[in-house]
């Protein structure tokens, strides 16, 4: 992997890594327009939606870890479970470990709604990252995720400056 610790690389980036943010930039879009139809399909808004997917992934959580994982504030995200809650996507159950803690979870028939909508994007994606060699593949990996650190700070940063002002 190259490090460019020239400190006009930032100001100054090359054609290729401008071409590279551009496409990122179509990327995001496109994903937040792709996501945005689903969630119409599904009844739910974006956001909702998107909380949907962290349960699917992570299983049952509270509210305040479904917070720290979306970057939501736990009071937007006891809206969030509550709406989905009566449409029927998640329920509330108290954790087996600690009787007093409640946690979210999603619903078995609600999660096999959605994955329904996902399988010909999954089949594509599978198709496409078949392309790529398993070092290019872990290349890929890795700037993904340093792109989700990032994004998450970035909200972070966001929800502090927001509040202090």
């Amino acid at each position: 992997m190259s490090s460019n610790n020239d400190p006009s690389a930032l100001s100054n980036p090359t054609s290729l890594q401008q071409a590279l943010l551009n496409e990122l930039r179509q990327n995001s879009a496109r994903a937040v327009m792709l996501h945005q139809l689903i969630s119409e399909k599904l009844g739910l808004n974006a956001t909702d939606h998107k909380c949907l997917d962290f349960l699917m992934r992570t299983g049952p959580v509270t509210a305040g870890q479904l917070a720290g994982l979306t970057g939501l504030t736990t009071g937007a995200v006891t809206s969030v479970i509550d709406r989905l809650e009566q449409a029927g996507y998640v329920m509330r159950d108290k954790d087996p470990n600690d009787r007093r803690r409640v946690v979210v979870k999603p619903v078995p028939d609600g999660s096999d709604r959605i994955s329904l909508m996902f399988e010909s994007i999954a089949q594509s994606m599978l198709a496409l990252l078949s392309q790529y060699s398993e070092q290019e593949t872990q290349l890929l990996l890795d700037f993904i995720r340093q792109c989700n650190d990032i994004a998450l700070v970035e909200m972070n940063k966001m929800k502090h400056e927001s509040t202090s002002r």
